[in-house]
């Protein structure tokens, strides 16, 4: 780490103690922007580093909801406004048993440079609850959302913070938020959520957005070392949203997806992914990932175990955080891997990103690869503000222009700063530069 930097991050972690999370977040881009900080000095002079490391607003409060058993149950809920340089806080809602005030922060200051780095006029922050879906009920879920309502709405808003879904928030969940907000405030602000329902404000391709964005980002990745995607064996963890879109576009751009997982085990298809059958098992019968394996003779189901021991080409971590480790980075080298794109947030450990960096295997971290989906929130935002609604075909061209724009700003903010191919040392650079200038233009606020 760049000495300047040193007594920052010791400060960082002084004053956010056991968000380990945080800490890691922090410590990734602060590695990396020395540089920036030799070429700069006047983002020295008006600490811009120690600015964007401490979040404007950190927003905690109760959740009480009512099963329907009659139990009352109490909930945290959060929402932290991290940096508005740019334009109003935009980053997800994540409702998870794991979520707290740490896990927060740290998705929270990722979605600032991940926003930066699209070019759009977005801020970052995040929010979410410690609130479990699974398991419960429709009505459940309701009452859960509107009580988690109740207290956010007096924060957000279209020109102010623009929360979407995450893990555990999808159109269920953001249809019942929308709907309470509405109610509350009695205006139909379409422009305050993203991710919604194409029958009330939503946008096409938002749902295939982060997935697909992540296999364009690769592809550029494997474009500019002379390959394509064409032919090779390609893993994706997780079978989720993301990762299911990210396995369509990687097949329509000519892989082969032979493995994936949930948090029971993983299934290796020797033929190669059934895409339709994952969706029936996994977004309509909603059962755990070894019944892919009871329905593909193809399929292997490996319960525990590591998915990145399975051999292929082209690796792509789209589940949760630190989901990849330094043996799971090492098999990966051993097995031949090209690339691996981050689908997921920060779901390699800085000991991997060493091991795959020094075997020089491309990598493209989170904030870069999967920024697909707050850009399609951004341009979800652009429709509502707009009163338009564009075709699927439109809005995917737009979604890969803006990702092919992210990789060409990475890949020449790494060779200008003396880091060629080094996409974590480019998108930290450039993501930082960008929200540094427009701090300084707004002054000491």
């Amino acid at each position: 780490m760049h000495e300047a930097l040193e007594s920052i991050y010791e400060r960082v972690l002084s004053r956010n103690p056991g968000e380990t999370e945080f800490h890691q977040a922090v410590r990734e881009v602060l590695d990396s922007i020395g540089p920036a900080v030799d070429k700069h000095p006047e983002y020295a002079d008006a600490r811009i580093v120690e600015r964007i490391c401490e979040p404007e607003r950190q927003i905690i409060f109760r959740v009480p909801w009512e099963d329907d058993d009659g139990r009352i149950h109490i909930n945290r809920g959060f929402r932290v406004e991290f940096n508005s340089a740019l334009g109003p806080y935009k980053g997800g809602l994540r409702f998870h048993p794991s979520v707290l005030l740490g896990t927060v922060k740290f998705l929270g200051f990722e979605q600032v440079f991940k926003n930066a780095l699209t070019g759009l006029p977005i801020g970052g922050g995040k929010g979410g609850s410690d609130f479990d879906p699974r398991g419960r009920s429709d009505r459940e879920v309701m009452r859960f959302c509107q009580s988690f309502m109740l207290e956010l709405y007096r924060h957000i808003g279209e020109y102010t913070d623009v929360p979407a879904g995450d893990m555990g928030v999808g159109g269920r969940e953001l249809g019942y938020l929308f709907g309470q907000y509405k109610r509350i405030t009695n205006r139909y602000e379409s422009g305050v959520l993203t991710g919604k329902g194409l029958i009330y404000g939503g946008a096409q391709v938002r749902r295939e957005a982060t997935g697909y964005g992540s296999a364009f980002f690769v592809e550029q990745m494997l474009r500019v070392r002379g390959q394509s995607f064409e032919g090779k064996d390609v893993v994706v963890s997780g079978s989720g949203n993301v990762a299911i879109y990210t396995i369509e576009k990687v097949h329509e751009l000519g892989g082969r997806v032979v493995a994936c997982s949930d948090s029971c085990g993983f299934v290796h298809d020797r033929n190669g992914v059934d895409l339709e059958l994952l969706k029936d098992v996994k977004e309509v019968r909603r059962e755990r990932i070894s019944a892919y394996a009871d329905k593909a003779s193809s399929a292997t189901f490996v319960g525990g175990g590591s998915i990145w021991e399975v051999p292929c080409q082209v690796a792509l971590p789209s589940a949760t955080q630190n989901e990849l480790d330094a043996t799971g980075a090492a098999a990966l080298v051993r097995n031949g891997c090209l690339a691996v794109g981050e689908g997921a947030n920060m779901p390699t450990t800085p000991d991997a990103v060493r091991v795959l960096q020094e075997a020089g295997v491309a990598f493209g971290p989170g904030k870069a690869a999967n920024a697909g989906g707050v850009a399609a929130s951004a341009l979800e935002m652009q429709q509502n503000a707009s009163r338009d609604s564009w075709t699927f075909e439109h809005s995917e061209a737009r979604l890969r222009d803006i990702m092919i724009d992210i990789h060409a700003r990475c890949h020449r903010t790494a060779e200008e700063y003396g880091a060629p191919g080094n996409y974590v040392a480019g998108a930290n650079i450039a993501g930082y530069a960008r929200v540094a200038e427009a701090m300084l233009a707004l002054g000491l606020i």
